[in-house]
């Protein structure tokens, strides 16, 4: 008769195969070629550190990098707004769960759509003869076009909050749903005020989501590469650029050292954020 040490084992297998096979086995792929040589016309198995040495000592990885986490760190303050005020709404003003399931799916329509769709759609309203400009002429509210609406970093981070506020909305909204009613009843008969309600009882209630949307976000806008490269005109650059960037040159060992230093970065960043929440409770 199997123990149930080993029957656990077996019921992990099929899983543990899968993540093995289509996880592990890339990233370590990545990292292998990442230590490999490269020349105009091919590359070969070596063990160099010429594409790291080359990375760390650049300039321009420097001033990409900080570009990356500018737009990260814009967008997640921009999706964190957006996103707690949409789920604060939805739990605790809206009392019908039918209107509050409603509303939510409402949130989720624009995911019914293709990214890239959703990203371009952009490039119309904010052109120069665009529909904003447009209508800003016609109040007179300015007496030329908008120059900075389209092909700039505003163009960019707007475009990143359209595409990933509802991943910090939908893990916000998760956690309120299970606050106790009676704790902010409670708050509210000892006297505290909306704000201090908000501040002592949702907001530390609900950080697990919040950590949970940060780290989607991040992520998310960190890997980002195709927003980058059309709502800023190619004008700007991320990580996410540099690498494909590197494999449109056939430089596959530099893009893999630039996907390998970009991995470990996100993972710090990550790891440095739960060591000041923790999240398991709401996996």
């Amino acid at each position: 008769m199997i123990s149930r040490h080993v029957q656990g084992w077996l019921m992990a297998a099929p899983l543990t195969l899968v993540l093995a096979v289509f996880l592990l086995a890339p990233i370590v792929m990545i990292v292998v070629v990442s230590f490999w040589g490269a020349t105009e016309w091919s590359i070969y198995p070596a063990f160099l550190w010429d594409n790291y040495d080359f990375l760390l000592t650049s300039k321009v990885t420097y001033q990409v990098f900080f570009n990356t986490f500018k737009y990260a760190a814009i967008t997640w303050a921009c999706t964190l707004l957006i996103g707690f005020t949409v789920a604060y709404y939805l739990a605790f003003h809206i009392r019908s769960t039918t209107w509050q399931i409603a509303l939510f799916l409402l949130c989720t329509i624009p995911f019914l759509t293709s990214n890239i769709i959703r990203m371009i759609s952009w490039i119309p309203f904010l052109g120069r003869n665009g529909l904003a400009n447009s209508t800003l002429l016609s109040w007179g509210v300015i007496d030329a076009p908008l120059e900075w609406l389209l092909f700039s970093d505003f163009s960019v981070i707007l475009a990143f909050v359209h595409l990933y506020t509802l991943f910090m909305v939908v893990p916000i909204f998760n956690t309120m749903m299970r606050i106790d009613p009676a704790l902010i009843e409670a708050a509210t008969d000892a006297g505290a005020s909306g704000w201090q309600t908000l501040r002592h009882v949702v907001i530390p209630l609900t950080k697990p989501g919040i950590m949970i949307g940060t780290i989607f976000v991040l992520a998310l806008v960190m890997g980002d590469f195709i927003t980058v490269r059309f709502m800023s005109g190619s004008q700007s650059a991320n990580v996410g650029r540099m690498i494909q960037n590197d494999i449109g040159l056939l430089q596959y060992p530099s893009a893999s050292a630039t996907a390998v230093i970009l991995l470990i970065t996100v993972l710090l960043l990550i790891g440095t954020l739960l060591r000041f929440v923790d999240i398991r409770k709401e996996l």
